[in-house]
């Protein structure tokens, strides 16, 4: 007969369900709500709603102050990267420079060395032999090549022959990239856009702007698909632009003359943990770590 509340104390050599549920055990799904997904008014640098409203050729949207700040930092950051890779190339011209005038003047002192060995070198007016004594052809080989073995020898357990590992700079590149979409991205690319607030008397009382589509009048929100006119700026929904501006090739707006080049699909709003798109849902999976009882997280295996 098990004891009373035995699914919550208990002496078993094994975790029973609920003691598993409550652990996290096995597979979790949680689909994400509003608060996880960043609306499609919201700027993708700041997260706030977007102040004069900018996008890119991909549909991503930003505060035309963010996004000029965004474009500055990344040039100021190649310039220094530039600057950075022309001091390294100059400095590896000048060591390549100085290692050929040693190693010519190696050569030299090698050959006169080997024309000169039967006489004895002096070093003052008193004839006092050098250290080294008289240099023949065979020592001059051994102390080059004793030479050479201290100055190449990676011994890392002497201070003067520590080896050391040089920072290299590679090519940096000299394009600006947008910060979302990770394509290359310029200022003229850029165009701004212009969403129609609705103006009716039940939405004049909220503090919170909301917009419309300037066709159909359908209030615009992260479950559609919005599509922005690059030649004027204006927004629709994916509806009304399919069915009325791809066959027209006019704005409903402006009347200005657009072609299918300039629908450009925003995209929809994400954070940094949640998707764009369809991509809602989170999933992980956690086991039990061994002895410790805390449950250890990794991605969830597809299938």
């Amino acid at each position: 007969m098990p004891q009373r509340h035995s699914k919550n104390n208990n002496d078993l050599a094994f975790f029973t369900y609920d003691e598993k549920r409550k652990l996290g055990y096995g597979t979790q799904k949680e689909r994400l709500g509003k608060d996880s997904i960043k609306p499609f008014d919201a700027c993708c640098l700041c997260l706030k709603p977007f102040i004069d409203p900018m996008s890119c050729q991909k549909g991503h949207v930003f505060c035309k102050e963010c996004i000029l700040e965004c474009l500055l930092a990344q040039k100021k950051d190649i310039q220094r990267k530039l600057a950075a890779h022309a001091a390294q190339q100059k400095q590896e011209k000048e060591e390549e420079e100085e290692r050929l005038i040693l190693e010519k003047a190696r050569e030299l002192d090698a050959f006169d060395q080997q024309n000169h060995g039967a006489l004895p070198q002096y070093n003052d007016k008193n004839h006092s032999r050098d250290k080294n004594g008289f240099h023949g052809a065979n020592s001059v080989k051994v102390t080059s090549f004793e030479e050479e073995a201290l100055r190449t020898m990676k011994a890392f357990w002497l201070p003067s022959a520590t080896p050391e590992a040089p920072v290299k700079v590679d090519t940096p590149s000299t394009s600006t990239v947008c910060p979302e979409g990770k394509e290359k991205l310029k200022l003229k690319t850029l165009f701004p856009i212009y969403f129609t607030e609705d103006e009716s008397e039940q939405k004049k009382s909220n503090l919170d702007k909301t917009y419309i589509c300037p066709s159909c009048k359908v209030t615009l929100t992260n479950t559609l698909s919005l599509v922005a006119v690059s030649s004027c700026g204006h927004v629709f929904c994916k509806k009304c632009a399919d069915r009325f501006m791809a066959v027209d090739k006019v704005c409903l707006v402006c009347d200005k003359p657009c072609r299918e080049r300039n629908l450009v699909t925003l995209e929809k709003g994400g954070t940094g943990f949640a998707g764009h798109g369809d991509h809602l849902e989170a999933t992980d999976f956690k086991h039990l770590g061994s002895g410790s009882g805390l449950g250890l997280v990794r991605p969830a295996a597809k299938t």
